[in-house]
């Protein structure tokens, strides 16, 4: 419509849209139940629908600026706008038109007419007008789901037929009616639009996370999630935790796919990976969830015996620093309770954790140094130079020193220093890039003659800044001083082959996992690399082994690798890859790689692929839900590696006397025969410590009615020992009476804590989950399992194993405390 067509035109083209059969391509709604609205002074679009449609005087009402006039809220463009309404009928309200009831009268299209320039905009209301846009326009608005939802006689966009399918599947889920209640019906369309959302942004290629977009999709699984729990525990007469064991999102993450499939067919194609990320977000939350309700209940409790109505910040803060629970879930489900959260205390909290990691990351990266003090010699210097790129020594002047985190006029040898230099080839820390190092000699007879520093660390602690962490080691470097700069260049080298390696791996995963498989993170350093990047689930040795081949097949091709600056615009045009996450102003520095890969990068590289010799990826292991990580080694330490691996293999064949390629064979059999006999030993164990069994039952302590049993097995009892005796004596407490069991032992270096609860346990609120966390947050490790019975691991203890399990096992009696009340 720019500069085509405009009033005349659009308003008869909605018309007949809206009026038309459907056997002529129409909506087929009455002309007498359609009513417009239009801006007070437009009076020729007054005119244009009564005269040229045809609608009665008394069907076309005026209404003012905050009604009809569409702005962006900035200077920009703007215009009137005329609006359709359909009414729905005397059962929906007063007669009268929209300007009576818009319940009754629902508006179904809204036609701008985009015609004038807004110099200045004060609120809806309340503009200046520039003048008149050279090109007019239409802009329409017409709700897709508001028309199916008229055309197909429903009450609301929750009951047409594509959201229908997953509504309906929710209440069978949950055994709940819709339209039983209020509370009832938004519970389930909660669950139905969020699926339904959930599955598209899959579908997107987005992951669950803890970051932008990332986090908007878990937010909306785990609302859906909580609310499908809370439907299911208030028909089972529960408390609102109910349907612990139930996974119901894989199965109404289906029902949408088949309700959009049709429209959405790439939903159909990529259904298998849109369940994996969605049940795999699910599996994490419930566990969260399980262990979080029960914390959040002990702290309902406490407030209500306080007799406060405001949950302390720093019971939200635990809920969110040590079990993961969200403050957004925390506020929603005290809402539930009637009850306040104080979010004050515990904004205070997180931004003193907050600070102490700053603090703890400026100490290792700037020295404390005072941002003020930068930004002062920033204002006096002018930003610094980089030049790098192109050189890797420079003749350059201090412009800066800081020791302690204060400016100094000199630093003589022996001290370490903050230096900032007019002009530095030295790299900064950034893009995951490590930084360069090397040496600042001091150059002439002027101030500092004689001085001597070696660079450690460079970094940019704000926009337009460089700052190299040295220490002097002779002389004394002044402020004023020449010296002349130069890197590490074999360190640079190395570091500049990971770089390129590290693009070159992305594009690989890409191509094998689908783009999805977006970075993360990535560590750049010489001679190795490690690479994050977004995925549900392990990668298989088979992927590995495909992309470490395309990789190194890039390397063969010695393609040329070419950096160039170039608008944002331009990049994106030419399918240049730039990082979710990242800002990026209106030039950008671009990454070539021959034909095979494009990305943003500021980082050093290369000069062309085979400079990279070989790429030999390690492994991957998660680092976080939906997040994995490669490791891999780069040039000569991968030749190294490979190397030592043949020394290995050698040394290996010449012990078993087996020729290479009869070693899996040789080993496995070997393996085979340990594990018989390891079965043998912990069936003996097994016998031995379940003799016991019946004793440490009798000493069960009692904690407010719960009979509790902490237990720590001698040294070398197997994991699967651990179990047998918990379980064993779970089942020789009283069956009528609560009983919490904790078994641990180390069974291999490293600590392992088993946790058995009974029916009457769980029926106080008791869940082996949530207490196997506590004890193995103190064991530093983490666990997960069913309500009665659940398993963990921590990090090695060495000789303080005894004491620290004994430390978790009082850890999960205060929480049997804080969960139980007296009497119960």
């Amino acid at each position: 419509s720019f500069g085509d067509y405009f009033k005349e035109q659009a308003i008869p083209f909605a018309w007949e849209l809206l009026t038309s059969s459907e056997a002529d391509g129409g909506f087929g709604f009455p002309e007498d139940r359609l009513w417009v609205t239009v801006l007070t002074d437009d009076d020729e679009a007054a005119k244009l629908w009564h005269d040229h449609v045809g609608i009665p005087e008394n069907r076309i009402q005026r209404r003012g600026l905050l009604d009809n006039y569409w702005n962006m809220g900035v200077p920009g463009p703007g215009g009137p706008c005329s609006e359709i309404y359909y009414d729905r009928g005397p059962e929906y309200g007063r007669e009268g038109g929209p300007v009576v009831d818009e319940d009754r009268y629902l508006e179904v299209w809204n036609l701008v007419f985009m015609q004038e320039q807004l110099s200045a905009v004060r609120a809806k209301d309340d503009f200046d007008v520039q003048g008149e846009l050279p090109s007019r326009n239409i802009d329409t608005g017409m709700g897709l789901e508001r028309m199916a939802a008229l055309l197909q006689g429903v009450d609301n966009i929750y009951e047409i037929d594509t959201m229908w399918k997953v509504l309906d599947r929710a209440a069978e889920l949950t055994e709940q009616r819709y339209g039983r209640d209020h509370r009832t019906d938004v519970g389930l369309r909660v669950v139905a639009d969020h699926v339904r959302t959930a599955v598209m942004l899959v579908a997107d290629g987005v992951i669950p996370s803890n970051e932008g977009r990332g986090y908007v999709l878990r937010r909306i699984l785990r609302r859906s999630i909580r609310n499908l729990r809370l439907l299911s525990g208030a028909q089972r007469g529960g408390s609102g935790r109910g349907g612990d064991d139930e996974r119901s999102m894989h199965d109404l993450s289906s029902v949408a796919i088949g309700a959009l499939g049709e429209q959405y067919p790439e939903l159909v194609r990529d259904a298998p990976n849109i369940h994996t990320v969605i049940d795999a977000e699910e599996a994490v939350f419930l566990g969260t969830l399980r262990t979080g309700t029960a914390i959040f209940e002990a702290a309902v409790e406490e407030t209500r015996r306080r007799g406060t109505e405001t949950i302390r910040g720093d019971q939200a803060f635990q809920l969110h620093d040590t079990y993961g629970f969200p403050i957004d879930l925390t506020l929603e489900m005290a809402e539930e309770q009637g009850l306040a959260v104080d979010e004050a205390e515990f904004r205070r909290l997180m931004q003193e954790q907050r600070q102490r990691a700053k603090a703890d990351a400026a100490g290792k990266k700037t020295g404390n140094a005072d941002i003020s003090v930068l930004a002062r010699i920033l204002e006096q210097s002018g930003f610094i130079t980089f030049t790098g790129y192109d050189e890797v020594a420079s003749e350059s002047r201090v412009v800066g020193l800081l020791a302690g985190g204060s400016s100094v006029p000199a630093a003589g040898a022996g001290t370490e220093v903050d230096v900032v230099l007019d002009r530095t080839p030295f790299y900064a820390e950034g893009g995951g890039q490590l930084a360069d190092t090397g040496v600042l000699t001091s150059v002439g007879s002027g101030a500092g003659d004689g001085a001597r520093a070696e660079v450690l660390d460079v970094q940019a602690p704000v926009p337009g800044m460089i700052v190299h962490r040295a220490r002097v080691t002779a002389g004394e470097l002044a402020v004023g001083a020449t010296v002349h700069a130069e890197i590490d260049v074999e360190r640079r080298r190395a570091i500049s082959r990971s770089h390129t390696a590290t693009h070159l791996v992305h594009r690989a995963f890409r191509g094998a996992l689908g783009d999805s498989a977006a970075q993360a993170g990535s560590e750049n350093a010489p001679g190795r690399f490690r690479f994050d990047f977004t995925a549900i689930g392990a990668v298989s040795p088979a992927i590995l082994h495909e992309a470490e081949d395309e990789v190194n097949q890039v390397l063969i091709r010695d393609l040329e690798v070419r950096a160039f600056q170039a608008s944002i615009s331009e990049a994106r045009a030419m399918g240049a890859l730039a990082l979710f996450g990242e800002k990026y102003g209106d030039q950008v520095r671009v990454v070539e790689v021959g034909d095979y890969s494009l990305e943003l990068c500021g980082g050093t590289h290369v000069a062309r692929s085979g400079n990279l010799g070989l790429v030999k990826i390690l492994g991957e292991s998660s680092i976080g839900s939906g997040v994995r990580r490669v490791e891999a080694l780069v040039g000569i330490d991968a030749f190294r590696y490979l190397a030592r691996e043949s020394v290995l293999v050698s040394q290996l064949s010449e012990q078993l006397k087996a020729r290479r390629e009869e070693l899996p064979e040789r080993i496995g059999l070997m393996v085979s025969r340990l594990r018989d006999a390891e079965r043998e030993l912990q069936r003996l164990q097994a016998a031995q410590l379940l003799g016991n069994a019946a004793e440490l039952a009798s000493s069960a302590i009692d904690v407010r009615g719960v009979s509790y049993v902490a237990y720590q097995v001698p040294d070398g009892t197997t994991a699967e020992g651990i179990r047998k005796v918990a379980l064993d004596v779970r089942g020789r407490l009283p069956a009528d009476r609560p009983g919490v069991v904790a078994v641990a032992g180390v069974p291999a270096d490293r600590p392992t804590v088993v946790v058995a609860v009974n029916e009457a346990a769980r029926e106080r609120g008791l869940k082996a989950g949530g207490l196997v966390l506590t004890a193995t947050s103190v064991l530093g490790g983490r666990g997960g399992g069913r309500d009665d019975v659940a398993q963990g691991g921590g990090a090695p203890l060495g000789d303080e194993a005894a004491a620290v399990m004994a430390e978790s096992f009082k850890a999960v009696q205060d929480v049997i405390r804080d969960i139980t009340r007296p009497g119960e």
